[in-house]
């Protein structure tokens, strides 16, 4: 199997974040990436340098306001007097169907959900050779590869068309799974994080051609709380093609995979063409964020569940945060598809 990642990718370095209403320093590193490497080299998966492919692949699923915004915010945002190092917004609008500001403080607010996403200078640089390393395990799939793997980082998962949010700015799954679409009449995308990806729900939410599955764990007490409820289903020509199976918090092995198999149960009777599969090692136990109570072995077991499908598989790096286990887990999953390299 082959790994796509850039090191430009670790130019974006926040310095922190607010939880609960107090900074604590960001979970979302560059170590990260050295523990997945580490990860995906032990599994056999060599590596190699993704193309620039432009904005063209980016701009399928982002609107150019919101493309705008991100090259240009930071600098904007140095420009005001006393501004902090990092764009982080302190206001958001209570819709985005209305007037669209003028300010950088008032474009932050409509561009970035949360507290959770700082800008910096090198952060757009970063979020693009993110992206082009999904596109690019999507094209080597296209041509032929079985399976293939994006290291992705920064994630992408919650990020909108128009919004960041949650460490992420570009959508690499929902990236992907549009860079499928030009050879796929019908493409999955099955996430398997901790958090609930609203982002790719939200892109695709009424569209019929992008099926959208997701196990997570229970919005009601988790991130992102608004979105990840089993009652959304979808809207419009999307509707029956969003599925949401959210797991009690601390559910470990045996009940992640008895909704997994729900979930590839709703996968066969939409027939795709082709999987993305948005992973997250964050549901491991000894994860930071210690949501849910997945195994190190539980990762490979969910690896040959999803690969029975016998489909075109991008698998593209979600979250998972820094603890000892973390490359370990990647090599877990990865192991599950050494059938199918």
């Amino acid at each position: 199997m082959k790994t796509f990642y850039a090191d430009e990718q670790k130019h974006h370095n926040p310095k922190g974040f607010l939880s609960s209403g107090a900074p604590r320093a960001n979970p979302e590193r560059p170590e990260r990436i050295e523990r997945l490497l580490a990860g995906a080299g032990a599994a056999g998966s060599s590596i190699h340098r993704p193309a620039n492919h432009g904005l063209g692949p980016i701009a399928a699923v982002h609107t150019p306001e919101y493309l705008e915004f991100l090259q240009h915010i930071h600098r904007r945002w140095q420009q005001i007097p006393g501004a902090s190092e990092e764009v982080i917004p302190n206001i958001h609008p209570f819709n985005r169907s209305g007037s669209y500001p003028a300010s950088a403080v008032g474009q932050a607010g409509y561009h970035m959900a949360d507290t959770s996403c700082p800008i910096s200078a090198e952060t757009w640089e970063s979020a693009c050779w993110s992206a082009w390393s999904a596109v690019e395990a999507a094209e080597a799939v296209m041509s032929g590869e079985a399976t293939a793997y994006a290291l992705c980082r920064p994630p992408g998962h919650h990020a909108f068309a128009a919004v960041a949010g949650g460490f992420c700015f570009l959508n690499n799954s929902a990236i992907a799974a549009q860079a499928l679409r030009k050879n796929a009449a019908r493409v999955a995308i099955l996430d398997v994080d901790l958090h609930h990806g609203n982002g790719t729900q939200g892109i695709f939410y009424a569209r019929s051609d992008v099926l959208t599955v997701s196990i997570h764990a229970d919005p009601a007490g988790f991130y992102p709380f608004f979105w990840g409820y089993a009652d959304e289903r979808g809207e419009g020509a999307g509707l029956g093609y969003n599925h949401n199976l959210p797991l009690e918090c601390k559910s470990g092995d045996a009940v992640f995979l008895e909704a997994l198999a729900a979930a590839l149960g709703r996968i066969e009777a939409f027939a795709p063409d082709a999987l993305v599969v948005a992973l997250g090692l964050d549901a491991f136990a000894g994860d930071p964020f210690a949501g849910l109570a997945v195994s190190t072995p539980g990762f490979a077991r969910i690896a040959e569940a999803i690969a029975g499908l016998r489909l075109p598989t991008v698998i593209v790096q979600e979250g998972g945060y820094l603890c000892d286990a973390l490359g370990d887990n990647l090599t877990s999953f990865l192991g599950g598809f050494s059938g199918r390299a």
